[in-house]
């Protein structure tokens, strides 16, 4: 595979599971997936992501922690508390946006991954063998002892592949870039530095010291993801303030504000 570049169809394919969540079972809505891929193709996947971590790493910022060697979700509570202290040891309004996007991972372009995997330096040979897995991809879904017929995927990280988290995080970096998250004056200043967002994975809490900074924020993420097949789900987008703040309206949906959240709960 690593000399041709190219994967045998049994290894492009998945089988789905649907799996009941909590909720009315006749809704569809109210199903998870699990994924299940060639044994032999793991084998191979497990090689490319150890290639792909050193540039994982090279690229990814410290307000990202998912998914990375090293880090969890205990290190971001650990940071948004250090950060809530400090707002309140030197007196700052600190405001909140919890973003939530509707299946994030499911809705990844195919071909903006691949450009931007190249644009961010990666050997040429990498991304050519995951176009190469990508491509003609196949499913099908298992409910009891039926299978329906086989069906091509086309967006979407795959399921149940370790190289997912991994890709996702760069594609969602690179969103984050062209939102100018890095160069925004907007955010908190605490202890020489000015933190406006915390990442895991999709999971993204952009701050600020006003509301109009958090706003301005916001509508910079929201306009950049959608460039990128991205969604916000402004139903479960949640507002944090310190000091009262107006009520927020995007594309005819209130963000709703709360008191309390559970954080990457």
């Amino acid at each position: 595979i690593l000399k041709t570049q190219q994967w045998p169809q049994d290894l492009k394919r998945s089988v789905f599971i649907p799996i009941p969540k909590k909720g009315n079972a006749k809704e569809c809505s109210n199903y998870r997936t699990v994924a299940l891929i060639s044994h032999a193709s793991k084998v191979m996947l497990k090689i490319l992501q150890a290639r792909l971590q050193q540039y994982m790493n090279r690229e990814l910022p410290d307000v990202q922690d998912g998914f990375r060697k090293g880090r969890g979700t205990r290190d971001q509570i650990a940071n948004i508390h250090w950060i809530i202290k400090k707002a309140r040891e030197f007196q700052k309004n600190i405001y909140f946006c919890l973003i939530d996007y509707a299946k994030a991972f499911d809705c990844v372009d195919h071909n903006k991954l691949w450009k931007i995997l190249e644009e961010m330096g990666i050997p040429d040979h990498l991304p050519c063998l995951l176009r190469n897995l990508y491509a003609g991809q196949e499913a099908t879904v298992r409910t009891g002892h039926v299978t329906t017929d086989w069906f091509q995927i086309g967006k979407g990280v795959r399921q149940g592949c370790i190289l997912s988290p991994c890709l996702f995080n760069l594609y969602a970096e690179y969103i984050m870039r062209n939102a100018g998250l890095d160069e925004a004056q907007a955010g908190i200043k605490i202890a020489g530095r000015n933190i406006n967002n915390l990442r895991y994975a999709d999971d993204t809490t952009l701050m600020a010291e006003n509301e109009e900074e958090l706003k301005s924020l916001l509508m910079k993420v929201k306009v950049e993801s959608g460039k990128f097949g991205l969604k916000l789900n402004i139903q479960k987008t949640k507002i944090m303030a310190s000091s009262p703040i107006t009520s927020w309206e995007i594309d005819g949906e209130i963000v709703e504000t709360v008191s309390d959240f559970i954080f990457l709960g």
